[in-house]
């Protein structure tokens, strides 16, 4: 067995632990609270990323975990780790909607390698390798749909520019409120691409390995290859991914 695939199954065990626990967590574990960052977090947060944690710790005892809720903001990521959102979507996890997911990943120099994308209210999981898809890909944003997340408040008025106009040239522009979800969708298929604003390492890494192995595109706003410092994430076939940058470029650049 290859040490990707050793990682894969700590990681699913990891995630087990926390679907487990999900499936009875209620009441006052969705009861949510701002934190400083105006973001909404739940009990339920904080316990899943300790759970799942404590089962990183244990299998991998030399791979740091950096979570959402335990790491601080800009640090340095460490050469590996497990980047972790406990739950990707709170404030649909908050609501009763089934648009949340716990989101895992293992990057090494900044580079997530595998994931593994958990979302217990629709009984789904992703991980990598996954299987090739079948459905046509879209390289026209005038014929895709487009998955937007992030858009809350703090964004400029480019960043709203980059928005209005990429609701004009898409076919249809679409907002599930969990940047790990629309990365599952433009890797599965059922999203042509997404675009993900002020992105944190934990949100989307294991969507950016899920898309790899698809061979989607990820970009980032200066139209390389996305890493973790870039102010957005675009994401989708090819054609859809650079006509993305350019909007972007055009209209967004300047501030998130």
């Amino acid at each position: 067995m290859t040490v990707r695939n050793d990682l894969l199954t700590v990681a699913e065990e990891a995630v087990d632990e926390a679907a487990t626990w999900l499936a009875t967590a209620d009441g006052e574990w969705r009861s949510a609270r701002f934190k400083a960052s105006g973001e909404e977090v739940t009990a339920a947060d904080i316990e899943v990323e300790s759970r799942v944690t404590r089962v990183l710790a244990t299998r991998t005892p030399r791979i740091p975990v950096v979570g959402e809720e335990s790491s601080p903001t800009g640090s340095p990521l460490p050469e590996r780790c497990w980047l972790l959102d406990p739950i990707d979507g709170t404030m649909n996890f908050a609501r009763g909607a089934p648009m949340y997911a716990v989101s895992l990943a293992y990057a090494h120099e900044g580079v997530p390698l595998l994931g593994v994308v958990h979302a217990p209210a629709l009984g789904r999981r992703w991980t990598t390798p996954g299987s090739p898809q079948s459905r046509p890909v879209v390289e026209d944003v005038g014929r895709a749909v487009v998955g937007v997340s992030g858009t809350g408040l703090g964004h400029g008025s480019s960043t709203r520019r980059f928005l209005a106009r990429l609701q004009d040239e898409a076919y249809r522009v679409r907002m599930q409120g969990s940047m790990a979800l629309d990365l599952v969708g433009v890797a599965e298929g059922w999203m042509d691409a997404c675009v993900c604003l002020a992105p944190k390492p934990w949100d989307v890494a294991a969507g950016v390995a899920l898309c790899h192995e698809q061979g989607r595109v990820v970009l980032g706003a200066d139209g390389g290859a996305f890493t973790f410092d870039s102010p957005v994430l675009l994401a989708g076939a090819p054609g859809a991914g650079r006509s993305l940058t350019d909007l972007w470029q055009s209209h967004g650049q300047h501030q998130v």
